[in-house]
This record gives structure tokens, sequence and C-alpha cells, in this order.
């Protein structure tokens, strides 16, 4: 393996590591805060990558994407919210699925300040300069890409929980259904849809540019 393809694999590796641990974490601290503990209990409120880690979505789908130079994303195993335990079970359901984008957002903007002060310092050029800024730059882009992606109004995404919090309630038990096909609708809808109709590529059409708004304010914001 080429010294660049390792160099590519852990500027994007360890950025997505970060944000999607702390996208579950985060989940499982507004649960508990919510009268929810099912994720402090079972250990997973913890910043530590091995207790998150999803051997394929956070690490081999993710390396065999930045290999091929497609868009980089992933996934770490969920926390476990159980939503009859929270006091208020929908509305609290609601905000523990927006905690996820949330701090994806919040790290994204924290990491563009943090780039934008490590170029203000003007570091020696050399090969830990070049490391430090792609992890940045990337932290930036894979955060605002997962916290836009987990917004998306259907399952498995937080979205879906955001919708079902919602809908009237004679609903929500069609959408749970609905739910239980969310493998395959992400199949469908990341794979078999843009072969079918190119022109309705998820990804493209609804994901990608509000990323691209957000990226704008995020580095106008740091003065990048």
């Amino acid at each position: 393996m080429s010294e660049n393809l390792i160099f590519e694999i852990a500027t994007w590796l360890i950025p997505l590591v970060i944000a999607i641990v702390f996208h579950e974490v985060a989940h499982g601290w507004v649960a508990n805060a919510f009268g929810d503990p099912t994720a402090r209990e079972q250990g997973r409120l913890s910043p530590n990558p091995i207790r998150h880690v999803d051997p394929v979505g956070t690490v081999a789908l993710p390396m065999i994407l930045a290999v091929t130079g497609a868009p980089v994303f992933g996934w770490a195993k969920p926390v476990p919210v159980i939503a009859a335990r929270l006091r208020n079970p929908r509305l609290h359901m609601m905000l523990v699925a927006l905690a996820g984008p949330g701090i994806n957002f919040l790290l994204a903007l924290v990491s563009a300040f943090a780039l934008a002060g490590v170029l203000a310092v003007g570091p020696s050029p050399g090969l830990g300069t070049d490391f430090l800024l792609a992890n940045l730059q990337n932290l930036v882009l894979i955060n605002l890409f997962l916290g836009v992606f987990n917004l998306l109004p259907v399952p498995p995404f937080d979205g879906g929980h955001v919708v079902e919090g919602l809908l009237p309630r004679r609903l929500v038990p069609a959408w749970q259904r609905f739910g239980r096909l969310s493998l395959f609708i992400l199949i469908f809808l990341l794979l078999i849809l843009p072969l079918l109709v190119p022109s309705a590529d998820v990804v493209e059409r609804l994901v990608v540019p509000p990323v691209r708004w957000l990226l704008d304010i995020v580095t106008g914001l740091a003065g990048l």
C-alpha cells in the first residue's frame, strides 16, 4: 500500500470516526437527560470509538470509498434508545434524533475555526502539517454531510424519527411498519434508484445542495 493511499485513507477515516462517534454519543446524552438511561447503562456515552465501531459501516466501507474516490460516509452501532422510558416520548424522541445532526453541525463549525486558526499561524510545510490540515478540512465536510444526510425524512435516518413525532398518532403504527423496511429503503435510495433514474440521485439532489450552502456559511463564519 502506497504512502499516498495510507494518507488518503487516514485523513478520511479519522474524521469519519470522530463524526459518527460524537453523533451517537449525542443521541445517548440527550436520551439520558430526558429520562432514558439505556445508553448510559450499556456504556455507550463514552467517546471511546471501540464502543461504537461497526466493522462494516465504520471501517470497511469508508476505506473502500476513500480508495475509490467516492464520497466517504459510514455509520456506527446505533445507540439504544427506549422511547417509553423518556418523559415525553414523542417530543423527546424528536429531540434525541436531532441531537446527532446537531452535534455534527457544531463539530463542523468548530473544525472550520480550528482550520482557520492553523492557517493563520502559518505552520511550517511538511507531512505533519498536511495531515492536520487535511483532517480538519475533512472534519468540516464529513460532519456537514453526515448531519444533512441524517435529516432525510425517511427511516432509518434521524429525520424519519422527527417525521414520526410530527405525524398524527393514528398514522404512527403505519410509519413504524414502514420503518421496519429501513435497510431495503436505504439500499433502494442510495444504490438502486440512481441506477434506474439518474436524475433521482438522492445524494446529489437532496444532500449535496444544502451541504454546499452550509459549507459557505461555516467557512464564512470562520473567515476561511
